[in-house]
């Protein structure tokens, strides 16, 4: 790998027709954001589907690569965005939300300062119809997650995640290991947090990173994401991939064994 795709960071977004609008604003959050020398950015904008409704709102920037799809859900998006996906780490930006200043020159000093950490998140905030914001009570400590820690807390409150999958920064190598996103309708995101978990130390930085929108046409606000049945399933099949990643025992990065990386570890 070329000096250049290591000191990249590409940065993902899933987007539909009804988000499209508010890719400029994200685009904006992104050129705000100060790298350290070396480092750049690329923004990957795949669209779940093929529409001609998305186009006309992608920045014309050379940063910029937009792409289409077969339409299967965000996830899907997300996981074909990865063959442009050449730099070291990979940051999910939803179409709909912003970066706040710093965001990314912080997530990427947690881990080019840590090699044993394996993805970040950091706060968030509820960016409001009216403008305003409004935080969540019982974000974790500044500073390292252990393996297993989100898994724990997700399974002890209710399938409630200790960080949000929205500000999720990863090494590239971490998550093809994994297989991207989880091929699920929805909680996609969740399965692919909870996953990471199981095998890697994360970090959490408590300074605001994302501003979350919401709005009435957000997919987590329609019906079918808060259905008792679907929902059911979909903890079920997220959780057991987090646990089956545990038992198995391949850790991120694998352990040394006689002087030589191992590629899986006990348990």
């Amino acid at each position: 790998m070329s000096a250049a795709v290591r000191r990249r960071v590409i940065v993902v977004t899933a987007v539909h027709a009804p988000s499209a609008r508010f890719l400029p604003q994200a685009h904006a959050s992104l050129c705000a954001q100060e790298l350290p020398d070396g480092w750049e950015w690329h923004w990957v904008i795949q669209e779940d589907g093929r529409t001609d409704q998305v186009r006309p709102y992608v920045p014309d920037d050379e940063r910029v690569t937009f792409r289409q799809g077969r339409p299967g859900g965000p996830g899907v998006a997300r996981t074909l965005a990865l063959a442009h996906a050449d730099g070291a780490y990979v940051k999910v930006l939803d179409a709909d939300d912003r970066l706040t200043p710093g965001a990314l020159a912080r997530d990427l000093a947690a881990l080019e300062a840590d090699p044993g950490l394996g993805w970040a998140t950091s706060r968030v905030l509820d960016l409001l119809p009216d403008g305003s914001t409004a935080g969540f009570p019982g974000d974790p400590a500044h500073g390292p997650l252990e393996r297993g820690a989100v898994l724990r807390f997700w399974k002890a409150n209710g399938f409630r995640l200790p960080v949000h999958p929205a500000t999720l920064f990863v090494r590239r190598e971490l998550l093809l290991s994994l297989g991207g996103w989880m091929a699920l309708p929805a909680s996609e995101d969740t399965g692919l947090l909870l996953a990471l978990s199981a095998v890697s130390r994360g970090w959490f930085t408590r300074e605001v990173g994302l501003l979350y929108r919401k709005w009435q046409g957000q997919a987590t606000g329609q019906a079918a994401h808060v259905d008792p049945a679907e929902r059911a399933v979909r903890m079920a099949v997220v959780e057991a991939r987090a646990r089956a990643l545990a038992r198995v025992g391949w850790r991120h990065p694998a352990p040394v064994t006689g002087g030589r990386p191992a590629s899986v570890a006990g348990g």
